[in-house]
């Protein structure tokens, strides 16, 4: 086996990217502090053709060194808006017709692996603070709760990786 060099990838320039069609989903972050946690999502948001990122609170917006640091000019392909509360940019979502999904461990969540979508709908999915998740008041105004399954002694995971988990889950769902 011989690894591919990044000529070899065909990577959509980003303008080919701005012009792709894009799954139907939509990333929030709640109050997310780590600038290169917002970073990493973007990436991973432009790897699975993300409509667009949500940043709400205190959550970092670009242009930003830290942000490109770990999204390497994927906070410049994909769409992105700011809200400085994140029920703002739920009411918005709402109005367009997305189903709201907050990525949380709550009473009536649903495992992540037995989530099925439905591929005429939109779906938003929220992210929550490193250390208090989403916020109460946001989570009572969703239509649903994803758990990730997790099996060892620890209940919680970095959003970077919740992101990556839970994107890639709904992108081979909502994707042709």
């Amino acid at each position: 086996m011989r690894k591919l060099k990044i000529t070899e990838l065909n990577r959509l320039t980003p303008e080919g990217f701005k012009q792709s069609e894009k799954i139907p989903l939509i990333v929030v972050l709640d109050h997310v502090r780590s600038l290169n946690n917002v970073g990493s999502v973007f990436r991973t948001s432009d790897a699975f053709r993300v409509e667009a990122v949500y940043l709400c609170g205190i959550t970092a917006s670009p242009p930003h060194p830290e942000i490109h640091k770990t999204a390497l000019g994927a906070e410049d392909t994909v769409d992105w808006l700011y809200f400085s509360d994140t029920l703002e940019a739920v009411d918005k979502l709402k109005k367009e017709g997305y189903t709201i999904c907050a990525v949380e461990q709550a009473k009536g969540s649903i495992m992540l692996d037995k989530l099925l979508l439905d591929k005429e709908k939109k779906y938003a999915i929220i992210f929550g603070n490193e250390v208090k998740g989403v916020q109460q008041t946001v989570v009572d105004n969703c239509d649903l709760c994803i758990e990730i399954p997790q099996y060892g002694t620890k209940h919680s995971l970095n959003i970077s990786v919740s992101a990556g988990i839970v994107i890639w889950d709904l992108f081979k769902q909502l994707s042709d």
